[in-house]
């Protein structure tokens, strides 16, 4: 499916963002967050949680082009198998170049893995790890990889410290069905964690994606800095977000040298 230029679709989106944070900052009390900023943005808390993310490439190694996916994102907590565990679904909305002109636009695969807590006899300190599986779901080729891949994630968040906090969200993944004319899949991708909080409800972040493909031996490692702001309304613990990142080592093509990630985190109290 084609869409618009991307650049129309990007002024779309920072339209929606703006309009967001003035409704949120509307709903949220005039009060200090500082009691829930920082489990805000614990990827284990265990909340029922809805995210809206975009992530926008400014560059492709090897192109030029840029592209962009919008993530709808899921995190519940489940008691199964005699444990507690937290399950965080992805389905992402691509907007990816076409080799052979143009944009695509569709759905991407989709991803759930199922976090096991694991009590490490700190409350301060979370600790998952279990399954994960990503299906092809995309609706177009570009969109995805056309591959069912099963593999691991195992999450670390350390709040011990009510001024930094800091972990990380390591995954890897293997193909083992699909298509057989497309590339096997087998990727490590690692996420440090980091938040300096700065007082009512304001933070920074580094979160920034690094990816490995055993494949072809090809890796990016981009390095972000961007600032938050956690509220909290009547319905909700909400937690905004832009964070820009720039490309420090990468290696293949479609890497990304630059890029703005950002979104709106909705914390749900059980």
């Amino acid at each position: 499916m084609k869409c618009l230029p991307m650049r129309a679709c990007c002024q779309k989106l920072k339209l929606i963002a703006v309009l967001s944070f003035l409704l949120v900052s509307h709903l949220a009390h005039a009060q200090d967050t500082s009691d829930v900023a920082a489990q805000a943005n614990n990827p284990l808390a265990t909340f029922k949680t809805f995210n809206l993310h975009n992530q926008y490439v400014g560059e492709l190694t090897g192109s030029g082009d840029d592209a962009n996916s919008i993530f709808l994102r899921n995190a519940l907590p489940v008691s199964a198998f005699g444990g507690e565990w937290l399950v965080r679904s992805t389905l992402p909305i691509n907007s990816f170049p076409d080799p052979t002109g143009g944009t695509d636009f569709g759905l991407g695969d989709f991803n759930v893995f199922a976090a096991y807590l694991i009590d490490t006899g700190n409350p301060t300190v979370s600790f998952g790890i279990g399954p994960q599986l990503t299906a092809p779901t995309a609706t177009d080729a570009t969109l995805g990889s056309e591959k069912l891949s099963l593999g691991l994630a195992n999450v670390l968040f350390n709040l011990t410290d009510p001024a930094f906090q800091w972990g990380y969200l390591a995954t890897w993944q293997a193909s083992v069905a699909g298509d057989s004319s497309r590339a096997d899949v087998n990727q490590a991708a690692f996420q440090p964690l980091l938040i300096r909080q700065l007082g009512q409800g304001w933070y920074l972040r580094s979160t920034a994606i690094w990816t490995y493909d055993f494949e072809t031996d090809n890796y990016n490692i981009p390095v972000g800095l961007g600032i938050g702001k956690v509220m909290k309304t009547d319905q909700a613990i909400v937690n905004l977000f832009v964070e820009p990142s720039i490309s420090i080592a990468s290696d293949g093509p479609g890497q990304s040298e630059w890029g703005i990630f950002a979104g709106i985190n909705f914390q749900i109290p059980n």
